[in-house]
């Protein structure tokens, strides 16, 4: 059976490598490992540039490394959002309405990545391209255009999730689910060194 694979990237960061020593992920490795019975055709990476925060300054460089990495894979796409940092003044957590306290803060929100994901998933459903669906994600946002490609559309939809809870309502339009253990991780990393027209991709000596 035909499957083509949706991954939202910063969910998946944020929910199964963030924090550990699996953030050189080979996503099209933990695709066939977790798909085995599945002919993966396309592997779309929905993600956006970040920009250098306080306490991690080189974290837009590891990020480009890791693009560049995810590149050398033949049948993957990446689709880029953008991140927007704007100042808002917003209420403390420890203060009350009857005294309340207003701090400035610098606000990012990543725009993008969700609509695209949701835009390529109905797009080659229409298209044909798969028979199954694998949405790389725990993003409640995702659920009507899951509901449209299964309902409307009679295509399977499988779920991916890579937090440890699996978002209910996503889970329930799912055809079938499958959480990300370490285990799989551990097994899906790029080797230390890669190489592209550019010349040699090198892991990151933090992660």
């Amino acid at each position: 059976m035909r499957a083509n694979v949706y991954i939202d990237g910063f969910n998946l960061y944020n929910g199964a490598v963030k924090g550990t020593s699996h953030k050189w992920l080979d996503v099209a490795q933990m695709s066939r490992l977790l798909l085995p019975r599945y002919h993966i055709g396309r592997i779309r990476y929905f993600t956006a540039h970040i920009s250098p925060r306080p306490g991690n300054p080189d974290g837009p460089i590891r990020q480009q490394v890791y693009l560049r990495a995810l590149a050398t894979i033949p049948n993957l796409s990446i689709h880029l959002g953008q991140f927007t940092t704007h100042r808002r003044r917003m209420m403390r957590a420890d203060s009350t309405l009857a005294s309340p306290v207003f701090v400035d803060v610098l606000r990012t929100d990543e725009k993008g990545s969700d609509v695209n994901l949701a835009t390529y998933l109905v797009h080659d459903a229409y298209q044909q391209e798969y028979d199954c669906a694998v949405v790389v994600s725990n993003d409640s946002d995702l659920l009507e255009p899951i509901r449209v490609v299964k309902e409307v559309l009679g295509r399977r939809v499988g779920l991916i999730n890579p937090h440890p809870h699996p978002s209910r309502q996503l889970r329930a339009f799912a055809t079938f689910y499958k959480p990300i253990r370490s285990g799989v991780l551990a097994a899906s990393q790029f080797p230390p060194l890669l190489s592209d027209q550019h010349g040699v991709i090198t892991k990151p000596a933090s992660w």
